[in-house]
């Protein structure tokens, strides 16, 4: 879903038939395509020893996300078709009712503007490309604290999108996510000057 969106469409194929392949094999196996609009895929399975598995994914829209939250489901061993898709569905209802989604940084916003040295810029910009955003129980948001875990000193230069540091996510001091952030600009090294400048400073520092 994440690393091959483009060929994620085809997993909500409800009918499809391969010509020369039984008309009575056509249909998705994943029942919950017929049951919920929100959900679109993904992947069925079922042996002997593993029993009747699903890994189920959902969409739908949620206060304040933009393009909406994705929950996916995994179930193992269930005794039937009929078993996995009703136990998928009352973990992603589960999900979206016990869990809320909270955005504390858009894509491209700075999680946080530490001092650099050397450079052509007085601040590094950290962050991410896209959203962070986290889940936590609901009605917890007030209570998650982060804190920015990175190198000291920065000293130029940075490319853009080069990883320096990390957000770390707590709620009641239980981790909740270590999300990696990268510079979201480049910062090139300054003069002759500016870097023994910096280097004095730093010195002293």
């Amino acid at each position: 879903m994440r690393d091959f969106p483009e060929e994620a469409k085809y997993y909500a194929i409800k009918k499809y038939r391969y010509p020369g392949t039984p008309s009575t094999n056509d249909t998705n196996r994943n029942l919950l395509l017929f049951r919920d609009p929100t959900v679109d895929g993904l992947k069925t399975g079922h042996t002997e020893a593993a029993g009747y598995c699903m890994i189920a994914t959902a969409k739908r829209d949620f206060p304040n996300l933009t393009g909406g939250r994705r929950l996916l489901s995994i179930v193992l061993g269930a005794s039937s078709e009929a078993v996995r898709a009703n136990e998928s569905q009352k973990l992603l209802n589960w999900g979206y009712t016990a869990y809320d989604a909270v955005r504390l940084f858009d894509a491209g916003q700075p999680a946080a503007t530490p001092a650099v040295w050397k450079g052509q810029a007085n601040v590094l910009k950290l962050g991410r490309p896209e959203a962070i955003v986290v889940a936590v129980p609901s009605g917890s948001a007030s209570k998650i604290k982060t804190q920015v875990s990175r190198p000291d000193p920065l000293v130029a230069p940075f490319t853009k999108f080069q990883p320096v540091g990390s957000l770390k996510v707590t709620l009641d001091d239980q981790p909740v996510a270590d999300v990696p952030l990268v510079a979201l600009e480049a910062v090139e090294q300054a003069g002759v000057f500016g870097r023994a400048w910096d280097a004095v400073r730093l010195w002293i520092k």
